[in-house]
């Protein structure tokens, strides 16, 4: 792939904010459970990490979304909490989500942790983005990704999800040092994590901070942020990056500071307000409420529509949702999602 190839694809030029002819779109967690084909390759495949680590099934379902509704990017088939494992860490999941059956707790347990060469403990991360690149049309955008490290210690610390998040909460406040040394570990194999994707084709990546909304502003400044920060730094100028974070307005202008190339926005924040509070200095991405796909299709191509609008072609957006695609979505409302956003003639600022 030569450089120009690679520049010339819309998602790159609007996270670099450069002229685009239109916005492009696609949608997080758009390979997933609500696609009748994707169920039918993890019911083959025997579960779901079983389809994580067999590369051609993760590409198979990371091309799926791309076929049916012709998104211009296609998000590598993984899950956030994989470099866990790579580390040491025991991860199942049940019907609940993500479990880690040892989870750290002392400081001997964050001692044990050891970060690990990605091409040595996740070849099969490399493998399926080569299979997805060659599988994908020429104009279509390769995404990877990877948990923030703040996320991870969440899940690390907690064991799997959690409503209060008390024992991470514990430790950060208790025990600084454990804190403080496990975040050091997980900043390092995150930024190797993302090092690798962006050498086996990934072409942009994203930057998960799940968990970050829920801490009130000082407590991510001091036990969130300085590890993003890093992660950041230490793949600049290698891909664009795209900052998440779940329920975030009151962060907005902290993520900018990050220093990542776009900024994806939840659904409760205001797109055309966003560009404003950012003064433009990064690209935004999203950002229609997911649960705004269980509307008719005709309803959610007005609703997108009207997103647009909102922002009326201005460079550096990406469209997407708030958050992830919902279980029980129809694909029907996707392909409306999509197509609206393929249709949509602004009236202002495209080139």
């Amino acid at each position: 792939m030569t450089d120009e190839t690679y520049r010339s694809r819309l998602l790159v030029r609007a996270l670099r904010r450069e002229p685009v002819e239109r916005t492009p779109v696609w949608l997080m967690r758009q390979a997933g459970r609500y696609l009748p084909e994707y169920r039918a390759v993890r019911e083959q495949a025997g579960g779901f990490l079983q389809m994580i680590w067999n590369p051609q099934y993760a590409a198979e379902v990371t091309l799926q979304p791309v076929r049916r509704f012709g998104v211009d990017a296609a998000i590598l088939f993984s899950d956030i909490l994989v470099p866990l494992n790579a580390m040491g860490m025991r991860l199942e999941f049940d019907e609940r989500g993500p479990v880690l059956p040892e989870p750290l707790r002392e400081q001997r347990d964050v001692d044990a942790l050891e970060v690990v060469d990605p091409r040595e403990t996740m070849p099969y991360v490399g493998e399926a983005l080569r299979l997805v690149r060659a599988g994908l049309p020429q104009e279509t955008a390769l995404i990877g990704f990877c948990g923030a490290p703040f996320t991870l210690a969440a899940y690390a610390i907690e064991g799997g999800t959690s409503k209060q998040f008390a024992h991470l909460r514990r430790t950060m406040y208790r025990d600084t040092p454990a804190f403080n040394a496990l975040m050091d570990k997980l900043a390092a194999q995150v930024a190797a994590h993302l090092r690798y994707q962006i050498e086996c084709g990934a072409e942009a990546v994203v930057l998960f901070d799940t968990w970050a909304g829920s801490l009130a502003r000082p407590d991510y400044l001091r036990y969130s942020a300085p590890w993003s920060r890093r992660v950041v730094r230490d793949i600049a100028g290698l891909a664009p990056c795209i900052a998440f974070a779940g329920e975030s307005d009151h962060l907005l202008e902290d993520l900018v500071q990050l220093g990542a190339d776009a900024i994806s926005l939840d659904h409760r924040t205001s797109l055309a307000q966003a560009f404003t509070r950012t003064r433009e200095s990064v690209a935004l991405q999203g950002n229609l409420d997911p649960a705004a796909l269980f509307a008719s299709p005709a309803d959610v191509a007005r609703r997108t529509h009207a997103l647009l609008s909102e922002v009326d072609g201005r460079p550096g957006h990406v469209l997407n949702l708030g958050h992830g695609v919902f279980k029980h979505t129809e694909p029907a409302s996707v392909a409306a999602f999509v197509n609206a956003a393929k249709e949509h003639v602004a009236t202002g600022h495209l080139s």
